[in-house]
């Protein structure tokens, strides 16, 4: 006989006597695998404290983290898209739109507030990923047009926040119609000599990246964003070799000339809020740096 003998056989715990662990209740980082409670995570903005990976979040939590107090008014926000096309695939578009809104509890992939940042008036538009992929339809483009009109109103910055899988197919012309009408408004920014500061997150591709994601006076991202217009893999295949390590993430953009700074995001209030008053020599809306 071996020196293990079981005395009693089966499990004897009672069902009822059982606890179970809520669905959730830990994270799991996909970086270095360190698990961690998930209230704990929420505590570092969604960042893993070990190797620093970034999880995506949205808008709620970006205004959280930037508006003074988390306080905010938001602009337009019971906006819905249409279906003018009527465009059907496996579904129609309609019917993925109520999913979504259900789902997410959002009414698009993007909200656009107004409020403070450290004192200073900004309106802030950002973008949720959760939401058909972030991607960039009539309610995208019109959110951020009214932002920017909103900006010029206050005569104050206007900051947008990018993740986003590109257009929105189900749109087809009217979405990419938005890649003009939101680079057109972002001149009257510049005409006015208001900043506008563009902040990427994983993923910012497609025609978000090719239109107003890239036109800020500063473009900063987060750390190890996936940025490019298309995808590594279609890149890839397209050109029939492999590509550079790194390649299409944040800190190789930054090495070639593409964006201006990395912020890790529990430095950037304090790193828009710097780079907000070194572009201004008075206090926002009095007469600015030449």
């Amino acid at each position: 006989m071996g020196w293990f003998k079981r005395i009693q056989e089966g499990i004897t715990t009672k069902s009822t006597e059982k606890k179970e662990i809520p669905e959730g209740a830990w994270y799991k980082c996909p970086g270095c695998k360190n698990v961690v409670t998930s209230q704990e995570f929420a505590g570092t903005l969604n960042v893993c404290a070990t190797c620093g990976h970034h999880e995506r979040i949205g808008s709620a939590e970006y205004f959280e983290v930037l508006f003074d107090g988390g306080k905010f008014r938001e602009v337009a926000a019971k906006m819905v898209s249409a279906d003018p096309l009527e465009f059907k695939d496996t579904t129609d578009y309609k019917s993925r739109l109520e999913k979504a809104q259900k789902k997410t509890e959002l009414e698009d992939a993007i909200r656009t507030a107004s409020g403070e940042l450290d004192g200073l008036p900004v309106v802030i538009s950002a973008m949720d990923f959760s939401f058909i992929g972030g991607s960039m339809g009539s309610v995208v483009g019109e959110k951020i047009a009214r932002g920017i009109d909103l900006a010029l109103k206050k005569q104050c910055p206007y900051i947008c926040i990018s993740k986003s899988g590109g257009a929105r197919m189900m749109e087809a012309g009217l979405s990419l119609m938005q890649m003009a009408k939101t680079s057109a408004r972002l001149s009257l920014l510049a005409q006015a000599r208001l900043p506008y500061i563009s902040v990427l997150t994983d993923p910012t591709t497609g025609g978000v990246t090719a239109s107003f994601a890239m036109l800020g006076d500063l473009n900063i991202a987060e750390p190890n964003a996936l940025i490019g217009f298309a995808g590594p893999r279609v890149v890839r295949e397209t050109i029939g070799k492999d590509l550079p390590e790194g390649f299409q993430r944040s800190e190789f953009l930054l090495e070639h000339g593409f964006l201006d700074a990395i912020v890790e995001r529990k430095d950037l209030k304090s790193k828009i809020a710097f780079y907000l008053r070194a572009m201004y020599d008075a206090p926002v809306g009095e007469e600015k740096v030449g």
